[in-house]
């Protein structure tokens, strides 16, 4: 599981490329009404309460389309921000405003929006011990992208991809045939690479911290039957790290954290978006 950090995805210039040559294709031709030479001016303002993420993308919008452009922050990526407040300026060419605005916000709507709930539940567990994590059900094109938003809000990734972490579920332990199998095959094929286990009953669970994985996720269980795992991991001669996942909410997620459990996955951080209202206000500028 990775922190928080600062550290940017290395793939921001190549999203936004794609993004900008889904968006202007073989030219703006709106943009094209106003007379090449105008410049131009702009706010980007929050209509809502939210937590800022996205900045760089906004950057690199605007660099693509004409160096020409000045993007000026008034707050910091991951800074909480209340309805109302302009966010940033912009300057430069009229055309280069108005052909990246959309790219630019909805970078900036859609990774504020993961950073935004990201931080809520993370409030919300907070003094807990416990961790928000994320999951792989991210938007196709933009993993990398969404999970720096999870760590903008105080949360933590689970792992990246099919490649960084042994992740056993209920179709691998069918097809190895127990979970304690599944998790001896799994140290003998990928040595060094993390373990975890999805497990669905006490019994199963018991198999599992006996098998010594890295990592024991407690799907759909109960409180007290996560209280009960909690006591008997304490007690296991190698204790794991435990996880939480399914029926998870803003209303359970505090409850959920108080049985002593290390990790919750939330899948909804990054599958049910919902994007921050934005608003980008343009001015044109008098000619000199």
């Amino acid at each position: 599981m990775s922190g928080p950090t600062s550290v940017l995805p290395p793939d921001i210039a190549a999203q936004v490329a794609r993004s900008l040559a889904e968006d202007v294709g073989s030219g703006d031709v709106t943009a094209a009404l106003i007379a090449a030479g105008t410049m131009a001016q702009a706010t980007v303002l929050t209509r809502e309460d939210a937590v800022l993420c996205g900045t760089t993308w906004v950057d690199e919008t605007f660099r693509q389309l004409d160096p020409a452009v000045t993007v000026t922050w008034r707050v910091q990526e991951g800074d909480s921000v209340a309805a109302n407040t302009i966010l940033c300026d912009i300057s430069g060419p009229a055309r280069a405003l108005l052909t990246g605005e959309r790219t630019a916000l909805n970078f900036l709507q859609t990774l504020s929006g993961t950073a935004t709930i990201t931080r809520r539940y993370v409030d919300a567990i907070a003094g807990t011990g416990c961790q928000i994590l994320d999951t792989r059900k991210t938007l196709p094109g933009l993993r990398l992208a969404q999970k720096y938003a999870v760590r903008c809000g105080g949360g933590r990734n689970h792992r990246l991809g099919l490649y960084d972490m042994v992740l056993i579920k209920e179709n691998h332990i069918i097809a190895a045939g127990s979970v304690a199998a599944a998790i001896a095959q799994a140290h003998a094929t990928a040595p060094g690479v993390p373990v975890e286990t999805e497990v669905e009953t006490l019994d199963e669970f018991r198999a599992a911290l006996a098998a010594g994985p890295d990592v024991i996720m407690l799907d759909e269980f109960g409180e007290a039957a996560m209280r009960e795992a909690v006591a008997l991991n304490r007690a296991a001669h190698k204790p794991v790290r435990l996880e939480a996942s399914g029926g998870v909410d803003l209303e359970t997620v505090r409850r959920i954290a108080a049985t002593g459990i290390d990790y919750i996955s939330v899948g909804s951080l990054t599958k049910h978006l919902r994007a921050v209202d934005l608003s980008l206000r343009f001015t044109l500028l008098p000619p000199g």
